[in-house]
């Protein structure tokens, strides 16, 4: 069985302090041993920040890896040889190991303990912790917090916020915004890895899950308010982009929703 090395977090609040963080002798010392590491056959593991350890140690080439939902479009910038699955909460690709936000860290001790001890363990441990697995992390994000600096992006996004339900198209946006749409679709998809179609469905993800999870509309009134006719296009965006239904979302307990909806240090 392979020696696993589980990497912790190393700590930042934006890109610029990470690429700084990064240059540090620790960092720079970690980086040697992750890489003699799984060259010597073992396993690797990381969540959040530290996945750029990875990164910088030339493991995550070729392979599918994730972060934390407000780093993934920095990874995706700088390395352009992985695969990177944003929404994901976990990504298994041979001895690499990544996963999501600071808090899916225990995520990936669980998917550790189930291949190593069985599911009768992992199981166990989650029930005792009150932790559960998930799939994805766009249920999560929180769209502001995606802008990663740019002013125009914060525009838009406020934008589309204030203007649900009924949201004007990319082409009056863009116009709203004075820049052309293929300006917009390049600064929409430099901060936040996505297009301006896919941000308008996180901000209208987003709003959906609040008002699941903090009133008592009913579905079809949720679907509404959120600019869908009827509660079949939001039951297939939220199986789409969080792997749940509105019932599920609303039942998720208090104790997993905060989890990966704010940005942590990791």
């Amino acid at each position: 069985m392979r020696t696993v090395l589980l990497v912790p977090g190393i700590w930042v609040a934006d890109a610029r302090e990470l690429h700084a963080r990064l240059e540090a002798d620790d960092c720079r010392r970690a980086i040697r041993a992750i890489a003699a590491h799984v060259a010597g056959g073992g396993q690797v593991a990381a969540s959040c920040s530290a996945v750029f350890l990875l990164h910088a140690a030339g493991v995550l080439a070729g392979r599918h890896a994730t972060t934390t939902w407000w780093l993934a479009p920095e990874l995706a910038r700088i390395a352009s040889d992985v695969r990177v699955e944003a929404s994901r909460i976990l990504c298994v690709d041979g001895p690499v190991l990544t996963a999501g936000a600071a808090f899916a860290q225990s995520d990936l001790v669980l998917h550790l303990l189930r291949a190593r001890f069985g599911a009768r363990i992992a199981d166990g441990v989650s029930r005792v912790l009150l932790l559960h697995e998930r799939g994805e992390q766009a249920q999560f994000v929180v769209p502001a917090m995606l802008a990663s600096g740019d002013a125009l992006v914060a525009r838009l996004s406020r934008r589309v916020e204030t203007a649900l339900p009924d949201v004007p198209s990319v082409s009056e946006l863009a116009r709203e915004l004075c820049v052309s749409e293929r300006t917009l679709a390049r600064r929409v998809r430099h901060a936040t890895g996505m297009g301006t179609i896919a941000l308008v469905s996180s901000i209208r993800l987003h709003r959906a899950r609040s008002l699941l999870q903090n009133s008592r509309l009913s579905i079809d009134r949720v679907a509404a308010a959120v600019g869908y006719q009827d509660a079949t296009a939001l039951r297939r965006l939220l199986r789409r982009a969080a792997g749940t239904t509105p019932g599920g979302m609303r039942a998720t307990s208090a104790v997993a929703a905060p989890r990966g909806g704010g940005r942590a240090r990791g």
